[in-house]
């Protein structure tokens, strides 16, 4: 097997890696993610350079990250971790206007928004997690991405790459079908794959014009783009509004009461341009509702409006 590309990226940020990458891990059992009980995090993904492999690990002081990469596409994530580890975001300009936002400012003040560079990587699972239950788009990510993807180099048996566009638009109807993602989301991706050169360059635009150009496609509505720009783009002021959880929770957190999107909406207006910071911290603290009644049934009979 080829020796691994390597850096060493050093920071003045205590980094925590689970808490800067756990939004890019589709559930427990994603198989583009692997979280060590070393606290080490590895993934696969598909790159403009080809497929590859990285795998982080924090040095004791935890602000030093030893980055070895796998694969065509190793140099490239090599050369994204200082991104992905949230060195582009600025958070000088954040005030926190409550209580539990500043306490959860304290506790993970070292932490920032990353940013993955890889727009289609976000865009595919987004699109599978529209309008359905987490359980089930983890479980259709997970199946489609097994039997579609592409094996991880480096010596990470059973890690996968997701497809590349072309290789999500080449799945057949009847895969989706047995990977419980229905036909509205399945033409949403599919198209969506078919523009993936226009999209991929919303990374060098402006965040609204990125989001105009991903809601410009049929099925890509507010929701899908903010998780997209939230991963991809880095963007601190995208929150995901339309979520089923997220304004119920922010509620919760800032009044005691959970709230609708309007709501959510309008507690969030003080702090424009780190909205979606603020909901990241609160996720990362834990603010959740709690959930008394009976969980949300996978969905049989699913809307075609783009979320």
């Amino acid at each position: 097997m080829p020796e691994p590309s390597s850096r060493l990226w050093r920071t003045e940020r205590v980094i925590a890696l689970r808490a800067q990458l756990g939004v890019f891990r589709r559930g427990s059992g994603d198989p583009t993610s692997r979280f060590g009980a070393d606290g080490s995090v590895t993934r696969a993904a598909q790159t403009p350079a080809g497929v590859g492999t990285l795998h982080l690990v924090c040095l004791p002081r935890g602000s030093e990250v030893h980055a070895q990469a796998w694969g065509p596409g190793a140099q490239w994530l090599l050369d994204s971790v200082p991104a992905l580890l949230g060195d582009d975001d600025d958070a000088s300009g954040f005030v926190p206007h409550h209580d539990v936002v500043a306490q959860a400012w304290r506790r993970f003040a070292h932490w920032r928004v990353p940013r993955s560079g890889l727009l289609f990587d976000a865009l595919a699972p987004a699109v599978i997690e529209q309008k359905v239950t987490g359980q089930e788009a983890f479980s259709g990510y997970r199946v489609l991405v097994r039997r579609y993807g592409t094996p991880a180099p480096g010596p990470f048996p059973g890690l996968m790459a997701p497809p590349t566009p072309a290789g999500w638009a080449a799945i057949p109807s009847w895969a989706w079908l047995q990977a419980s993602v229905d036909g509205a989301r399945s033409r949403t991706l599919v198209r969506a794959a078919g523009y993936a050169g226009r999209l991929e360059e919303g990374l060098s635009v402006s965040v609204a014009e990125a989001h105009r150009r991903m809601r410009a496609l049929p099925g890509i509505g507010v929701w899908t783009a903010a998780e997209v720009a939230q991963r991809a783009l880095g963007d601190p002021d995208s929150p995901s509004f339309g979520d089923y959880h997220v304004a119920k929770d922010i509620g919760w957190a800032l009044t005691g009461t959970p709230v609708d999107d309007d709501g959510m909406a309008e507690l969030l207006e003080p702090y424009r341009g780190h909205r979606y910071r603020v909901q990241s911290l609160l996720g990362l603290a834990g603010h959740h509702r709690p959930r008394r009644g009976a969980r949300m049934a996978p969905r049989t009979h699913l809307p075609t409006r783009g979320r």
